[in-house]
């Protein structure tokens, strides 16, 4: 077999776990792993709520369905492995009327064809006892969704990847990627080196990056930051695990939730809006860039015309605390203004056509010794490892 050498962009979990299984599969002799900050999981990554998603809404059969399950149980044995901080507190997907009733039944339908253990519906008895302060008319519970910390699983993923002989480059920003000689060539910091395959998994900069190297333009990433509030220790019983709402196809994300995180915390968010940069987690900061970007992107405007109720709905939320939590009271009512302080903020690294539609699935895209992974969607980081075994499988039949 031919030694080959490869290289992967970007040290998020999907990229830790794609570098992991080019050596642990076999498929490459050496594998280099850049990463432009100076620690992995800086970005998407370290900022979601630590959600192990069980499986319940993709359609069955479908790559999205088939990789979440494959995903938890490989996260679940590295958990086990490594001694990593894993907990099935267990999910309640809560209806409030008969309208979000008749669409929880088809994600019911969906998560038992799915194979999601345990899963049932209840009835709003049954759902007190599950979480004592929620409310809604019946629920769909799913015991085995789980919580984690992602940070600790791309360390432990990394330190996998270290000992079966993988580098890794903290603090090393790849400026190009170009396909066009014997090999694919990837600059750094200036320096440039030489390998066989080349896999550009950077997130929030994916696109960027595949259209430098001679890609598409398309799809694009749009930023959206997601914002949280947690609730102050003495309220932390409001909540025993994680409540959702029914996602509702009016709008394109599915609005505020309530989330139990592995160190105890209780979060309640994200919303939804557009951010001022790509990397932008504080409040007001902006990056002209970027928002030149999103400004002279057509997609965006046609995405933007036709969810303008959505704009409202998260632009309330945006400005007005109190319009943020009164949105967690439709689940929650025992649940006040004051019982929360500001959280963390995530930002989105969204996948949008030019059409204005959003990509809800995998995006794969390159040349026979480059890959581009432009969008691996929610739940990604659950479906890292099964994610990761996908797309070296992509690479190797390339």
């Amino acid at each position: 077999m031919r030694a080959v050498r490869a290289a992967v962009v970007g040290g998020g979990i999907i990229g830790v776990a794609v570098a992991r299984e080019l050596l642990h599969s076999g498929t490459a002799s050496s594998v280099t792993l850049y990463e432009k900050e100076n620690e992995l999981a800086a970005h998407q990554t370290g900022r979601n709520s630590g959600v192990v998603h069980a499986g319940l809404y993709y359609e069955p059969g479908g790559l999205k369905a088939t990789l979440c399950r494959r995903g938890v149980g490989l996260l679940r044995e590295l958990a086990q492995r490594r001694n990593l901080p894993y907990e099935e507190c267990g999910k309640v997907v809560v209806a409030r009327d008969d309208a979000e009733l008749g669409r929880l039944r088809t994600i019911f339908g969906r998560a038992v064809a799915n194979g999601v253990p345990g899963v049932k519906m209840v009835d709003a008895g049954e759902l007190a006892a599950i979480e004592p302060h929620a409310r809604g008319i019946a629920a769909l519970h799913s015991p085995t969704t789980a919580i984690t910390d992602y940070r600790a699983v791309t360390n432990a993923l990394a330190q996998d990847f270290m000992e079966a002989g993988g580098t890794l480059l903290l603090g090393h920003l790849v400026s190009a990627v170009d396909d066009s000689g014997t090999a694919a060539t990837v600059t750094a910091n200036g320096v440039a080196d030489s390998f066989d395959l080349v896999i550009n998994c950077s997130g929030l900069q994916s696109d960027r990056l595949a259209k430098a190297s001679g890609d598409s333009e398309n799809p694009r990433i749009v930023p959206f930051f997601g914002a949280y509030f947690l609730l102050r220790p003495e309220r932390r019983a409001l909540v025993n695990g994680l409540i959702y709402p029914v996602p509702d196809p009016k709008y394109p994300f599915l609005g505020v939730h309530l989330t139990k995180r592995i160190d105890g915390e209780i979060m309640v968010g994200p919303n939804a809006f557009l951010a001022g940069g790509r990397e932008a987690y504080k409040g007001l900061q902006v990056v002209p860039r970027d928002l030149a970007e999103v400004a002279g992107f057509g997609g965006f405007w046609r995405f933007a015309a036709g969810n303008i109720p959505a704009a409202f709905r998260e632009g309330r939320t945006v400005v007005s605390r109190k319009a943020f939590i009164e949105a967690a009271r439709a689940y929650v009512p025992e649940l006040q203004v004051a019982d929360v302080v500001p959280g963390s903020r995530g930002i989105r690294a969204q996948a949008m056509n030019g059409d204005g539609s959003l990509v809800d699935d995998f995006v794969i895209t390159g040349s026979r010794r480059m890959l581009h992974v432009r969008n691996a969607p929610s739940p990604g980081a659950t479906s890292s490892m099964a994610i990761a075994e996908y797309i070296v499988r992509e690479a190797a039949f390339r």
